[in-house]
């Protein structure tokens, strides 16, 4: 048993018991020496201050009860603990690539040093770990940080946004609300000052972004959770209908497992997975439609279904 082990099931000794706790309990169990419980308790009380006392009418050891509950250090943890924070270090990694290597690195270096008392092999987190994001696109920490920045303390927010739906690079100030993270990308979404309306702002579109010395607007997280999460995809709002598809039996293998929306409906019927799914913004919708190729079929909206036949056959009369 590692010393990180042993101090965990002293102090659950200590703090559990009603009575002072014998030497031949801690001996048993830890499976230790004399000695070896003896250094552990000087550990307990040099390293971490723990109130460790001896009672001798008790014979045995205690937590004085005339000073506050002691708990182990916030930063006190098991290796399963440290392992965890290990694994969320490499995913948010993954996810923006050197974007917090620097404010990460000094605490990734004492978790490694922690892991290493264990006789654990940290090395292991990197080697084990591995995420591939798929078509992501580069977001610089000098864009990144302005934003997040003014998000967390509450600041209106400045910069040139060249949306990709039209031409021309716009002067924006927004109240920022939130950072969201969708298919491997970043979004702002905030409050447009020119629209007076939640907008959703893809950060690799932003340039020259500046955190203002104005207080930004707050919203209510329900509007902001109806924007973000109300229709399906990243382009949020009130759903505007209902897309009612059809899989075959191949594609619904895997569809009837997924879940595309929240208030998603799906149904096994006679010719295939049927799947009802709201909506606001058809774009992202017609792309995951189109992913399925002939394995899918939209029953309507009829909008929805003639936009997408359209689509498909100006796809055709390419080939």
């Amino acid at each position: 048993m590692s010393r990180f082990d042993r101090i965990y099931k002293i102090h659950d000794l200590l703090r559990n018991a009603h009575h002072p706790v014998a030497m031949r309990v801690f001996m048993d169990e830890l499976e230790a020496s004399r000695n070896t419980v003896t250094r552990d308790f000087e550990f307990l009380r040099d390293s971490l201050g723990a109130p460790l006392e001896y009672c001798r009418e008790g014979n045995g050891h205690r937590y004085a009860k005339d000073l506050p509950v002691f708990e182990l250090p916030g930063f006190w943890m098991n290796p399963a603990e440290l392992y965890a924070l290990l694994a969320c270090e490499q995913l948010l990694e993954s996810v923006h690539p050197g974007l917090i290597t620097n404010r990460l690195a000094p605490l990734k270096d004492r978790i490694r040093r922690l892991l290493g008392e264990t006789g654990h092999d940290a090395e292991r987190i990197s080697e084990r770990i591995q995420i591939q994001p798929l078509q992501t696109r580069t977001t610089a920490h000098q864009i990144f940080d302005p934003v997040a920045e003014a998000m967390l303390t509450g600041r209106q927010l400045t910069f040139h946004y060249s949306a990709r739906s039209g031409p021309g690079n716009k002067y924006r100030r927004v109240h920022p609300q939130r950072l969201l993270h969708y298919r491997s990308n970043w979004y702002l979404l905030a409050k447009c000052t020119d629209s007076q309306a939640l907008r959703l702002f893809s950060l690799d579109r932003i340039t020259h972004p500046q955190a203002d010395t104005l207080a930004a607007e707050s919203l209510d997280t329900s509007e902001l959770d109806d924007f973000s999460s109300s229709s399906f995809g990243i382009f949020g709002g009130t759903p505007k209908g209902t897309a009612k598809l059809r899989f075959s039996d191949h594609a619904a293998q895997w569809v009837a497992e997924e879940t595309w929306h929240p208030d998603q409906v799906g149904q096994w019927q006679t010719d295939g997975y049927h799947l009802a799914v709201p909506y606001s913004d058809e774009r992202e919708l017609i792309m995951e439609v189109l992913r399925y190729g002939a394995d899918v079929e939209v029953l309507g909206p009829e909008e929805l279904r003639q936009d997408v036949a359209a689509r498909i056959r100006k796809m055709a009369s390419i080939y």
